[in-house]
């Protein structure tokens, strides 16, 4: 009952509220970002939605855009910035995120959703994680945040997915309010959490997987001419 008809329409009244409690101080950021990083203050990335259709994320920007001579982003430890680690601990590069609660792509609590370039490498039995809407926080997320391995994470998303309640949707709240509060489990890439899981799982490097990517569509494209 809870799942199916008061689960979205709950997510929908607390997004607008967030919004427009938090909206001031949302700007403010926003021009805290600009001054720091500069345009744009906005982070979009297409993540793996609802029964594995993508969305465009939002998120405020805590990293400056920067390559490898490769084509490859540099680790996050050397494009964050000093605000953006303070944004990131406090979990405030979330909050456009509840546009996309808003426009249903998201719920309050649920599996976070990953980006979409990962969708080939799951496992069959790890993608009922994709059954329902990704979250801002999650079973995971009070379990590890972003340090916990892989497998771990995936673990509690398919526990979470198949086992929904009011009950426990107000635990995880809770729970999470405490982890950020307390500013643990934070984990930056290149620092302290585990690599991506595109390169975890093909056992290539991000090198390695963009020259494929490359190559794979340059293929097509001879194909298709």
């Amino acid at each position: 009952m809870y799942a199916k008809y008061i689960k979205r329409p709950l997510d929908f009244i607390l997004a607008f509220c967030g919004l427009m409690v938090l909206g001031i101080p949302l700007l403010i950021l926003m021009f805290l970002v600009l001054l720091d990083i500069g345009f744009p203050v906005i982070f979009v990335q297409e993540r793996i939605g609802k029964d594995e259709k993508p969305f465009n994320l939002y998120k405020l920007r805590s990293m400056k855009t920067a390559f490898d001579k490769y084509g490859v982003p540099l680790p996050d430890a050397q494009r964050i910035t000093p605000l953006g680690r303070i944004i990131r601990s406090c979990s405030l590069d979330e909050l456009p995120s509840l546009v996309n609660i808003l426009k249903g792509d998201m719920s309050i609590v649920g599996p976070r959703p990953l980006p979409s370039n990962y969708l080939p490498w799951f496992k069959e039995e790890e993608r009922i994680r994709h059954t329902v809407r990704g979250g801002l926080t999650g079973l995971a997320q009070v379990h590890g945040r972003n340090t916990a391995s892989w497998e771990k994470r995936f673990r509690y998303d398919a526990e979470y997915a198949a086992n929904i309640s009011f009950l426990r949707d107000v635990k995880i709240v809770m729970k999470t309010m405490k982890v950020v509060l307390k500013r643990s489990d934070i984990g930056v890439r290149g620092e302290d959490t585990p690599v991506d899981f595109h390169v975890y799982r093909s056992g290539l490097s991000e090198r390695e997987l963009l020259e494929l990517k490359n190559t794979k569509e340059r293929e097509k494209c001879v194909k298709n001419c």
